[in-house]
């Protein structure tokens, strides 16, 4: 079984704070969400999401206690599930994705991969397989930088939630 990380971006005006909302957000596929808050867009990261959330969070932070780096991949505000035992959405409001956006911009993947290929490698083949791992995450990272910058440029708010397949 394989953990997913789904972001859906939705417009900041149309995010409600109900758990049973948040989670029809989900329920149904990005078209028909987009039909009902007038945007969706989103992005799905494969198992290695919680291994993608190490390149980020050995970044130096943007200034003193500033680490929005920690709301890339697995942060934002947890909002419990209608199923308490279900593990609970995240939400980042508009400001926090553009933030996010941000900090994916001006960050050097390449710096990125030095701090964080250490702890990584070995749960990747080690360093004989390093060049396919590093374009994995390498990839990861422009997909997420592709996803926030769209987010940002439209001002909306992301959704996350953890599903097994």
């Amino acid at each position: 079984m394989s953990a997913y990380l789904h972001l859906r971006a939705v417009p900041a005006p149309a995010l409600r704070n109900s758990p049973a909302w948040l989670e029809r957000l989900f329920a149904s596929d990005a078209e028909t969400v987009r039909h009902r808050v007038g945007r969706c867009h989103e992005e799905v990261l494969d198992e290695c999401c919680l291994d993608q959330e190490r390149i980020y969070t050995g970044a130096p932070p943007d200034g003193p206690g500033d680490r929005p780096q920690a709301q890339v991949v697995l942060g934002g505000r947890p909002v419990l599930r209608t199923d308490r035992r279900k593990p609970p959405l995240l939400v980042l409001t508009a400001a926090q994705a553009r933030r996010v956006a941000g900090f994916l911009e001006r960050t050097d993947f390449d710096a990125l991969w030095d701090s964080a290929r250490d702890g990584l490698l070995p749960r990747y083949g080690g360093v004989g397989a390093e060049p396919e791992t590093w374009c994995a995450f390498a990839t990861t990272h422009r997909e997420l930088r592709a996803f926030y910058a769209y987010t940002a440029e439209c001002g909306d708010a992301v959704v996350k939630w953890r599903s097994k397949a």
